[in-house]
């Protein structure tokens, strides 16, 4: 099961999709099914097609969305948690050979479409991560066997 969390910014930008799907896109879609189920023989309409399969895609977002967000408990930033990795976190890794990631621990809901450089709590470097501090070294585990990484910044405010 993924875990239920999100930070403030993957709330407002699902919650935006939400809102831009339900009062501006679904309408829209929706004139435009009507128009073409007006024309008549709906079968080889290719508009009323095309436009109803987009209808029920949207349908389900927004069903998924709902519920998601109903959900989800948004976890902000807290003074405490300066100085270690918790959830929220932006997080600069090195390994031994000089490879050096940068990457925020969100939640599962906010890894996907734009979110680059992002990784979900629910990933092994996340879970490797969480409450090491600046010069920890972690392993994770991968495929490939056992990685070391050494911390070498932690921020909340902003990226890198």
């Amino acid at each position: 099961m993924k875990t239920l969390l999100i930070t403030r910014e993957g709330y407002n930008k699902l919650r935006a999709e939400h809102d831009h799907l339900w009062h501006e896109k679904r309408p829209e879609i929706t004139r435009i099914v009507s128009w073409a189920a007006s024309l008549g023989d709906r079968s080889e309409n290719a508009d009323y097609t095309y436009n109803k399969r987009l209808l029920r895609q949207i349908d389900r977002r927004v069903s998924y969305l709902r519920k998601c967000l109903a959900e989800l408990k948004i976890v902000d930033y807290a003074p405490q948690q300066e100085g270690r990795v918790f959830f929220g976190a932006w997080v600069e890794i090195e390994n031994e050979t000089g490879e050096v990631l940068r990457f925020r621990i969100v939640g599962p809901d906010e890894i996907y479409g734009e979110a680059k450089g992002y990784i979900s709590i629910d990933s092994p470097m996340a879970r490797a991560l969480i409450k090491k501090a600046v010069d920890d070294e972690c392993v994770v585990q991968t495929p490939e066997g056992a990685k070391t990484w050494f911390i070498n910044a932690i921020r909340y405010q902003s990226g890198f």
